[in-house]
């Protein structure tokens, strides 16, 4: 028999051989319950033989029949003195209980050696829950690799000096900053920035979700920061980084006591190590604001480097860096393209030719035409078309719906791209849609947002110039929410208002964007008719048929 088996046997035999004596000692030692009256009236009469005396809540007599009976305990100061004067035999309890205390003891402590590998065993498996799961990796990617502003792609490239030649920095009083935050919308190449800076210094990475370190057992989180921390010491230095840091970095307000002392962990060992051991800590996150302020501090995360959504020249360089390895017909235009994808971060930009690539495979071919092209922006941007049965009054009403935000983009703001307009119902729940694109620009005038007002609310303008107010729509929904977002804006933080109360001024520029978009309308009711009925007829518009009929 192998020994771990007759451990297992002896365990259990001692486990039935102890039930069996508790058994057995409660069968025969059956203890009778006396009140303190009936117990010194005993004790008067003669009747007790022997009482065990304590500290506990009762004390334990025997009787001269040899029954064991059990009262409260009187504790009077002459309660032993009393007992000895009627001849009754007083023992005194050793504290820590009887022979039952003692044998259970003995069983226990026999169960902690025979059960002490399954214990060791046990405890190895809470240190592999709490471990990190970060590898010493050194990322295949660089700076090549990467389009990005050249502003942050500067501030990445001195990290990576850090990191390689800190010497040269400390020749110049230059200190290499432990912590840097990577802050910007969604998508805009953050973790990729962090692969590229640990390939580039050609330095282990350690990549860790700010997810990853809480958890529901309190401690698990700050134990995974000192080890994920022990382990880059360990190996000579590198990059940490830690996405989505808000999950554990969140201002501190006393609501989680495993993420604070998860956060407190993270700080003590940020303030802990030297730059001089070549660890750098990286962070990402889409909520700066949201950060505690002592996460902040010099000393800690002191650097910061926004990553920002890419701008034409930036687009480009984005698009042509996924385009490398996907065979594109050279009747692909990234740069039109790029213009085409104002306000798209890098992660949408690759998705965008992905999902080229796969309708260029779906039907077949082998290269990414144009089509596969524009058939993926227009999933991205307004979802699937997905023709649904309407009635030819529904249809009327979306094509004078969309002809008015065409022509009051035409009118109002030209420099505005328009390349699609149809009214084929979208997977997203659009009746139609006009499709166009703004050019890129940081500076907006009052009058040109009050244009841009304007043309959102063409559509639902169009639809009460031509059915009458009591006959508008629904399809407004989006429009009229977008139109809300954009008068709050200018009312609130762009102070356009007149009057200086926020809700007030709102209303007031929307109603007088949609007293415009009616009056421009009316002024060229020709124009509206030729484009809807057009839009009827064809269904979907492109660019030059547009141009054609808002002319």
């Amino acid at each position: 028999m192998k020994w771990k088996n007759w451990k297992g046997g002896l365990v259990f035999a001692m486990l039935g051989l102890l039930i069996l004596l508790c058994l057995m000692d409660g069968k025969r030692k059956e203890i009778h319950p006396l009140t303190y009256v009936q117990f010194w009236q005993m004790a008067e009469d003669g009747l007790v033989q022997s009482v065990t005396v304590g500290e506990g809540e009762m004390w334990q007599a025997t009787l001269q029949d040899g029954t064991l009976a059990r009262t409260p305990n009187p504790r009077a100061i002459d309660g032993k003195e009393r007992l000895l004067s009627l001849g009754v035999d007083v023992k005194e309890q050793a504290a820590g209980g009887g022979p039952g205390l003692w044998l259970a003891l003995g069983l226990g402590f026999f169960l902690l050696l025979a059960f002490r590998g399954k214990g060791k065993g046990a405890s190895m498996g809470l240190q592999k829950y709490a471990a990190v799961q970060a590898d010493e990796t050194i990322p295949d990617i660089t700076f090549q690799d990467v389009a990005a502003a050249e502003d942050t792609l500067q501030n990445m490239r001195d990290l990576a000096d850090f990191l390689r030649d800190p010497q040269r920095f400390a020749r110049c009083g230059a200190r290499m900053p432990r912590g840097v935050i990577l802050y910007g919308p969604p998508g805009t190449g953050k973790t990729l920035l962090a692969k590229a800076l640990a390939g580039e210094a050609k330095a282990p990475f350690f990549a860790m979700s700010g997810a990853d370190f809480v958890q529901v057992y309190v401690g698990v989180g700050a134990s995974r920061v000192r080890e994920v921390f022990k382990k880059a010491r360990k190996a000579g230095g590198g990059v940490i980084f830690i996405d989505e840091i808000d999950a554990i970095g969140k201002k501190r307000d006393n609501g989680n006591d495993e993420r604070e002392q998860t956060l407190n962990a993270l700080l003590t060992e940020m303030s802990g190590f030297s730059t001089r051991e070549g660890v750098l800590v990286l962070a990402a996150t889409n909520r700066l604001d949201t950060l505690d302020g002592a996460l902040l501090r010099e000393g800690r995360f002191d650097r910061r480097i926004e990553v920002g959504l890419p701008d034409y020249e930036e687009r480009l360089k984005i698009l042509t860096v996924h385009a490398r390895k996907k065979p594109l017909c050279p009747s692909v235009s990234l740069e039109d393209m790029a213009r085409a994808t104002a306000l798209f971060s890098g992660a949408q930009l690759e998705a965008l030719l992905n999902e080229a690539a796969i309708r260029a495979a779906r039907r077949g071919g082998e290269i990414i035409e144009q089509k596969d092209m524009d058939q993926a922006f227009y999933s991205i941007t307004v979802g699937e078309e997905r023709p649904r049965p309407m009635t030819q009054e529904e249809k009327r009403i979306t094509a004078y719906h969309e002809a008015g935000h065409a022509l009051l983009t035409r009118i109002l703001t030209p420099s505005v791209c328009q390349v699609r307009l149809t009214v084929i119902p979208s997977s997203r729940g659009a009746a139609g849609y006009a499709m166009s694109i703004r050019p890129d620009k940081m500076l907006h005038t009052r009058k040109e947002l009050m244009h841009m007002l304007c043309t959102v609310l063409g559509g639902r303008a169009a639809e009460e110039m031509i059915f009458g107010k009591e006959n508008v729509t629904t399809g407004a929904a989006g429009d009229l929410k977008k139109a809300a977002e954009i008068a709050g804006a200018m009312a609130g933080e762009f102070g356009m208002g007149e009057t200086g109360d926020e809700g007030t001024d709102r209303r007031l520029i929307q109603q007088q964007a949609m007293e415009m978009a009616l009056a421009v309308l009316k002024e060229h009711q020709h124009r509206l008719h030729a484009l809807a009925g057009a839009l009827m007829e064809k269904e979907t518009l492109d660019e030059e048929e547009i141009l054609h009929w808002t002319a």
